[in-house]
């Protein structure tokens, strides 16, 4: 066996052993990281108590099962975000801001001097532009504004907003992009509302008190960008529980 599959074998077990003595340590104390210090792992001094204590154990296993597949899920979103979010902090807020507003503003002079688009589509690309711009200051500032709840709560959703929201505003004022972007949209709003809401009960509800219209296909996915960036934010912080960088 390669040095490097010994290496990844041993890191699957750290990360096993560790995803382990937390979920030990949800019922019982000293467990993570407890093996090397100099009181130990605590075990139960009874027979009883000891017979719990391997059952708990055994009953984590299948947990863990589930739960190891998502933290490496998470890992790989950390890399990939940390690499974006040192590049942001890098440059500042205001240097976000301000490569936004130069990229978009070229978009949109484009579309304005040379590109051929169809009506409305300058005034798309500058709409868009600055969707993009407010959504990636947002997110850049909540995470600058320090913690790990701020960044879970408020700066992956607005990253995703960053993402998601431009296309769809400049397809409200782009018939060329609204022929594209509109109609996947009300495919996969129906998709959800059949896999999602039906089976709790509030397809219907969702039906009646929203239309999928205009400025509908911004709140349906500003509504998809915030808990879809709340799970990458819980991904990343499940990873940093079992795999720290520090």
């Amino acid at each position: 066996m390669s040095v490097g599959s010994d290496g990844v074998i041993a890191g699957l077990r750290i990360d096993l052993r560790r995803l382990h003595e937390t979920w030990m340590e949800l019922v019982y104390p000293r467990q993570r990281g407890a093996g090397d210090t100099v009181l130990g792992t605590w075990q139960p001094d009874t027979q009883i108590g000891m017979v719990l204590y391997r059952a708990w154990s055994a009953l984590g296993v299948p947990v863990i099962a589930l739960v190891y597949p998502l933290v490496l899920l998470g890992a790989f979103v950390r890399f990939q975000t940390r690499r974006i979010g040192h590049t942001a902090t890098s440059i500042g807020l205001l240097g976000v801001v301000g490569l936004s507003l130069v990229v978009w503003g070229a978009l949109a002079a484009l579309a304005r001097f040379e590109l051929s688009l169809v009506s409305g589509g300058f005034l798309a690309i500058a709409l868009a532009g600055g969707v993009a711009t407010v959504s990636a200051a947002l997110a850049v500032g909540t995470k600058s504004a320090g913690g790990r709840a701020m960044t879970v709560l408020l700066a992956y959703p607005f990253a995703m907003t960053a993402l998601f929201l431009p296309p769809v505003v400049a397809a409200l004022f782009s018939k060329t992009l609204a022929a594209i972007v509109l109609p996947n949209s009300t495919a996969l709003a129906q998709w959800l509302l059949d896999n999602a809401l039906a089976p709790v009960g509030l397809a219907e509800t969702f039906s009646r008190t929203f239309d999928l219209e205009g400025l509908g296909y911004v709140v349906m996915w500003l509504a998809i960008s915030f808990p879809l960036g709340w799970v990458l934010g819980a991904l990343v912080s499940l990873a940093d529980l079992v795999r720290p960088t520090e």
